[in-house]
């Protein structure tokens, strides 16, 4: 297994820096870490400005640069990645009817600012790169998903072409980030007064995962990435249903219908990944298509207990999770992480 991996003296980009993620994981590595330099790569000047000048940040400006940028500009990015370790990839356009509805914004900046990150990444003196993924990228009916999969290939293939490079590349896929812009939640609390939630069919279910969660994962998975995995936390589902009791319990439920491009239950690991994925007591990683490392020295020693290959015929999916969240719980974790 590679040496312990430490963040401490080494300096790090994140793409997205100024998003829910982004701020979250530079705000840990900021009280965990000793970092020598974070530079947060981003397209929007004011959340930029709102996040120099906020307290969680402002008392930090010697460590902190910001860079105005896109990650469809791969001049820009290799010019910001000088003297990069780690890059943490966050940046995308995630919302599913806005991808539907412009198709190619989506490619442009999923897609093809993925490969411009890997292309940057190669050309500076990067060790390491993270790309967050998601749980719409496995089995995908929706063009978000379908891009997200391509960036995920795009990522675990650019170990085949590295050459004498001392760089890996992995990826982390989770499911809906609790409290993040535009899910499930926020939308309900807004409407919490209004007598009535709509519910889009009753028996739709949600992987679960808090965003200090999130952020925990990635840097788990940094340390023990040997590259070319993707890491998917195994993690608690929610219903639908649940989720409006326990934000609006005298709501009545309004049933609306599935919206264009969502599913019943989400998936992070299909059947035909588990044919090579490999499951530890927290998480499982879905394997590299072409082999680039000992797959049974990893699994024996990547976690706290040797990881076993998953079952044939085995998936991981929200509607059949062994883990779910109750109506007590949900509305204590919103308690506690949403306000």
């Amino acid at each position: 297994m590679p040496d312990a991996y430490s963040l401490d003296g080494k300096s790090v980009l994140v793409t997205g820096g100024t998003g829910s993620f982004g701020k979250r994981f530079i705000a840990s590595l900021l009280h965990d870490h000793n970092p020598r330099r974070i530079v947060i790569y981003s397209r929007d000047e004011l959340k930029q400005f709102e996040m120099q000048t906020s307290s969680t940040f402002a008392p930090h400006a010697d460590l902190l640069r910001y860079f105005i940028g896109d990650v469809r500009d791969e001049a820009r990015l290799t010019r910001a990645m000088e003297d990069i370790d780690v890059v943490i990839h966050a940046a995308a356009l995630k919302q599913v009817p806005a991808a539907e509805y412009n198709p190619f914004e989506a490619v442009k900046t999923n897609i093809i600012g993925a490969e411009n990150v890997i292309n940057a990444s190669m050309a500076t003196a990067v060790e390491r790169v993270v790309a967050l993924s998601t749980d719409k990228a496995a089995a995908p009916i929706n063009l978000y998903g379908a891009t997200k999969l391509a960036s995920d290939k795009l990522f675990v293939a650019a170990n085949n072409h590295r050459g004498g490079r001392d760089i890996r590349f992995s990826v982390v896929r989770y499911g809906n980030v609790m409290g993040s812009r535009g899910s499930v939640i926020p939308f309900f609390m807004d409407r919490a007064n209004a007598g009535a939630l709509p519910i889009t069919d009753v028996r739709m279910t949600r992987f679960n995962i808090t965003l200090d969660e999130g952020v925990k994962f990635v840097h788990d998975s940094l340390a023990r990435m040997w590259g070319g995995e993707i890491f998917v936390p195994r993690i608690p589902s929610y219903r639908i249903t649940d989720v409006a009791m326990a934000v609006a319990p005298d709501a009545k439920q309004e049933v609306v219908g599935i919206r264009p491009g969502e599913k019943l239950h989400e998936e992070m690991l299909t059947s035909t990944d588990s044919l090579s994925s490999i499951e530890f007591d927290d998480y499982f990683v879905i394997l590299p298509s072409f082999p680039l490392f000992d797959v049974e020295a990893f699994a024996a020693e990547s976690g706290s207990a040797p990881g076993v290959h998953c079952a044939e015929g085995f998936s991981y999916n929200s509607g059949s999770n062994d883990e779910f969240l109750t109506v007590d719980e949900l509305r204590q974790l919103i308690e506690t992480k949403m306000h």
